[in-house]
C-alpha cells in the first residue's frame, strides 16, 4: 500500500511540475547569419538553415500546444552586419506555424550578436517580474564584440527566474576572431555560457534529427513525454 501511495505522489508532483514548466513562456533566438547557409563537407549536401527549416517543422507541432513561444532572429536584414535583430512575434498559444513560416522565411545573412539578441529576447519576457526561458539555437560563436559570459552573469544578476538553453547545430568554433573577445582555444562555443550561467542546457546536434530532439528537451515541456506524438524519423 505505501508503495502505491508513493507512486501516486510522484505521479501528482510530475504532473505538477509539468504543468508549471510548460506556464512558462518561452524565446526561440534562432541563428541567421550568413553562415546558416553553408553546407558541410558533403558539398552536394543541404546547407544548415535547409535542416534546420525541416527540424522547425517536425519539432515545433508537438512543442507549441503545450507552451506560448516567440521568436526572434538575428543576422539577416540589419544596416549592418550586426544589427540585424527581429523580433517576430512575442510569445503566443499554438505558435507553430508561424515559427515554420518565419523560419521558412529568412534567408541567412550577416554576422552572429550573440549577447544582444538573448538580451533583446529576455527583455520581450519581461525577465525581471517574471519567470522566463529562452532557446538559443546557434552554429557558431559571438562575432559581434559581445561577451555572452558577462552578459549571462548581468541577466542573472537582474531576472526573477531566468534559464537560457543553448542548441550548438553544427557549430563551428572560431578562436581568433577579433570580435569574439571570450573565446578561449580549445574550449567549446562561448554561447555556452548562457546554459552554464543560468542553470540551462548546453546541447550540440549535427543531424536534423538530432536538432529535432535538442529542440523538444529544450523548449518543450516534460507533458511532451506523456501525451504528444513522438517526433517522426525520417527513413
Amino acid at each position: 500500500m505505501q508503495r502505491v501511495l508513493g507512486m501516486i505522489l510522484a505521479l501528482g508532483l510530475t504532473a505538477q511540475t509539468a504543468l508549471a514548466d510548460c506556464s512558462t513562456d518561452a524565446m526561440l533566438v534562432f541563428d541567421g547569419s550568413a553562415s546558416m547557409s553553408e553546407i558541410g563537407f558533403d558539398i552536394t549536401g543541404p546547407t544548415r538553415i535547409e535542416e534546420a527549416r525541416l527540424a522547425i517543422a517536425e519539432a515545433m507541432p508537438q512543442i507549441a500546444p503545450f507552451r506560448r513561444i516567440g521568436l526572434m532572429t538575428y543576422g539577416p536584414g540589419g544596416q549592418t552586419a550586426c544589427n540585424g535583430l527581429s523580433l517576430r512575434f512575442a510569445p503566443q498559444s499554438n505558435a507553430a506555424e508561424r515559427v515554420i513560416s518565419e523560419v521558412d522565411a529568412l534567408r541567412p545573412g550577416g554576422l552572429t550578436p550573440l549577447s544582444a539578441a538573448v538580451e533583446r529576447a529576455a527583455q520581450v519576457l519581461d525577465y525581471q517580474r517574471q519567470r522566463a526561458t529562452i532557446v538559443l539555437v546557434t552554429d557558431g560563436n559571438e562575432t559581434c564584440g559581445g561577451t555572452p559570459c558577462a552578459a549571462s552573469r548581468a541577466l542573472v544578476a537582474g531576472a526573477r527566474d531566468l534559464t537560457v538553453h543553448v542548441i550548438g547545430f553544427r557549430v563551428t568554433r572560431d578562436f581568433f576572431a577579433w570580435n569574439n573577445p571570450e573565446q578561449t582555444f580549445g574550449a567549446d562555443t562561448v554561447a555556452k555560457c548562457f546554459a552554464d550561467r543560468t542553470g540551462g542546457l548546453f546541447v550540440t546536434a549535427q543531424t536534423v534529427d538530432e536538432l529535432v530532439d535538442a529542440l523538444r528537451q529544450t523548449l518543450g515541456c516534460p507533458v511532451i513525454g506523456k501525451g504528444a506524438p513522438m517526433a517522426r524519423r525520417r527513413g
